[in-house]
């Protein structure tokens, strides 16, 4: 009778999407993909903080300067070559030989999808824009570039723009290759400039006006985002000319969408679901490893996450072997460092946390718990794995007398609550999109990042790090790195849980499938 009810549920659902797709399908069933996410995009101003909705939107609404050159992985997935960088929206580049000045040489006769052409104008007003905004571009540069004025930034012709940075820097380059960095069409943006909206942010957090392969035609927050594809873009116009983005919070419901041929693609299934649909005949799943982290972060600020001990008492605690089969069926591996695995310069060296509950208590009464403490844990509404490891770590936690007050909220308000410091614990799923160790620990471990959400703060990792974002010494630089992550894991400032890897399953009529470090999808290398 289960069986029955759940095979009418995804009859009505695929019946009720097929009714509302066919204007879609009678445009050309090839050139129109439709997909299903857990959630829309928060904004598409990449201003905005970066969320994973929003890096597959930036993915495919703004173009960069630089990108590198992709190769075919073991699986036969397209994935970025990272020792090779290629020119975008900049046809060459040329590194002074010091490392402090880079020169973009814009490629002539790219156009926007509203049909004007990009020149050095275009590239300086979205360097103003970003760094007056004082937000991602802003931090960018003067977190990881050490900038201090614009002056830095300076247009030399119609098709020459020169950025001068006042120390060395190895990321000079790969810095620009950042899904967060693309142009912004100013002529476009400029018609919706108003005197309190000089830098047109109303209409780039629910419209797109850039180079990129598409444009939004449709922003529905909490429904639909549809693309369309740029007329002109330079490398060609997309095979695929509409992509229909819809949201749908239940995995269980994208997988029988995707089943009943209702959608082409289903982001975020659970890996139960991905081994389901990994064995439909007419569904093909994608597996990449990948740089992701899946942690439980603590706001090491205030008590009683500001104790070592606490912390180290936390780690020691996680069932890892339990949350790897049951939750993630064995296809994660355990996060054991604050650098991806696949990074130059990773070390799992100082990780040394395993499931002790003698060793957590021990840690616990050291830090003046003896007997526990109470406190709050918050995930995501729509995030069933991070539900499920919400009740395992409850149960685990409770051992040593951590009661844990589990807190279910909507994507947005969990993370309102985390930025402004009011959730003691909570779940971050991201990645560091640039492939260097001295990156991924300024993002999530320098004190000054923004997007250190767990307060951490060494004076001495800081320095470290800071001392790695201006040298060139390749050997030095590693060695720093290496210190960084042994002390950061000792010090714990997250639970250490996995690396989930990413996961796509699509009709098996989709092909092109790649891979790129925002672990977002890029719709113009796909076709049907």
């Amino acid at each position: 009778m289960r069986k029955l009810r759940q095979s009418l549920t995804w009859s009505l659902l695929a019946a009720a999407l097929l009714a509302t797709t066919s204007g879609a399908m009678a445009q050309g069933a090839s050139e129109t993909l439709i997909v299903a996410g857990p959630r829309t995009p928060e904004s598409l101003d990449q201003e905005y903080p970066p969320t994973e909705a929003g890096h597959e939107a930036r993915r495919n609404i703004f173009e960069r300067l630089l990108v590198y050159a992709m190769k075919a992985d073991a699986s036969g997935a397209q994935v970025e070559d990272f020792s090779k960088i290629e020119g975008a929206l900049a046809e060459r580049y040329e590194l002074a030989p010091d490392n402090k000045s880079i020169t973009f040489y814009l490629r002539k006769g790219v156009k926007s999808a509203a049909g004007n052409e990009m020149t050095a104008d275009d590239v300086m007003w979205t360097f103003e824009r970003g760094w007056n905004m004082k937000a991602t571009f802003h931090w960018y540069m003067t977190q990881i570039l050490k900038i201090e004025s614009f002056d830095s930034f300076q247009k030399i012709d119609d098709y020459t723009v020169k950025v001068t940075i006042p120390h060395p820097s190895l990321l000079l380059a790969r810095l620009w290759i950042n899904n967060d960095l693309g142009i912004i069409d100013s002529t476009e943006a400029k018609k919706h400039v108003s005197a309190d909206d000089p830098w047109a942010s109303r209409l780039l957090s629910t419209d797109s006006a850039s180079f990129a392969p598409y444009h939004v035609t449709k922003f529905s927050p909490g429904q639909e985002v549809i693309y369309e594809a740029n007329p002109n873009y330079y490398r060609g116009v997309a095979k695929l000319k509409k992509i229909i983005f819809r949201e749908m919070p239940t995995s269980s419901n994208r997988l029988a969408a995707l089943q009943a041929g209702s959608i082409d693609v289903a982001e975020w299934l659970t890996p139960r679901e991905i081994a389901m649909a990994g064995n439909v005949p007419n569904i093909k799943v994608w597996k990449v490893f990948g740089n992701y982290t899946h942690r439980l972060e603590m706001n090491n600020s205030k008590p009683p996450f500001d104790k070592v001990e606490v912390r180290q008492a936390l780690n020691y605690l996680v069932p890892r072997d339990e949350i790897g089969t049951s939750v993630y069926m064995n296809t994660a591996r355990p996060t054991k460092s604050p650098v991806s695995e696949i990074y130059p310069a990773y070390t799992e060296d100082g990780f040394a946390y395993e499931d002790n509950l003698a060793k957590a208590k021990e840690l616990l009464a050291k830090a003046g718990y003896p007997d526990g403490f109470k406190t709050e844990l918050g995930y995501r509404t729509g995030e069933p794995l991070e539900e499920q490891m919400a009740v395992i770590l409850k149960t685990a936690f409770a051992k040593a007398g951590v009661d844990i007050e589990l807190v279910k909220l909507p994507a947005s308000s969990l993370v309102e609550r985390y930025t402004k410091g009011n959730m003691p614990m909570f779940f971050i799923r991201d990645m560091a999109i640039v492939p260097d160790a001295a990156y991924v620990a300024n993002l999530f471990i320098n004190s000054q990042s923004m997007v250190n959400f767990s307060k951490y703060k060494n004076a001495d990792v800081d320095a470290l790090i800071n001392k790695a974002l201006t040298s060139t010494d390749e050997a030095s630089r590693e060695a720093d790195m290496k210190k960084v992550q042994e002390t950061v894991v000792k010090e714990a400032p997250w639970v250490f849980l996995f690396n989930p890897g990413y996961q796509l399953a699509v009709s098996a009529k989709v092909k092109g499938f790649s891979w790129y470090t925002p672990n977002s999808n890029s719709w113009y290398d796909f076709s049907k």
